[in-house]
């Protein structure tokens, strides 16, 4: 049974996580005070939700947003030009024999989280909550 078979169906390891959590922490910094060579990128503020490592800690996902959630496309072009300059601050940071490949992909959580507000606000929701509560 090979390594990645393991992890089929578990979630992310501790360390999975730590250093994923790292990274954002890492990158979310380095936006947030224009490190960064390219003055395209430092123009925008970007939100770093969460940051997903492979099993063997060598590719990095960041799910990012720009603020108000406009141009997205652009930032990901923008931080993907820049990858190998954020590679390096990640490298300082971290302690890890290989630094991660990043990858960036825009975050939808938020999308997903206005939905959903809507969806408990909609009157046949309210209705049906309400009802289950009474039942009880």
């Amino acid at each position: 049974m090979s390594k990645n078979r393991f992890n089929e169906g578990t979630g992310p390891s501790q360390r999975q996580l730590r250093v994923g959590e790292l990274i954002r922490r890492t990158l979310s910094d380095v936006l947030m005070r224009g490190e960064i060579h390219d003055p395209d990128l430092n123009r925008m503020s970007i939100t770093v939700g969460e940051v997903r490592t492979s099993p063997d800690l060598k590719i990095a996902t960041a799910y990012v947003l720009p603020l108000g959630g406009k141009n997205p496309d652009e930032a990901i072009k923008a931080l993907a030009r820049n990858k190998h300059e954020l590679r390096r601050f990640i490298g300082k940071v971290t302690n890890l024999k290989f630094t991660p490949d990043l990858r960036f992909m825009i975050d939808e959580t938020f999308d997903q989280m206005d939905a959903t507000r809507r969806l408990f606000s909609d009157e046949t929701v309210q209705r049906d909550i309400h009802a289950g509560d009474e039942e009880e």
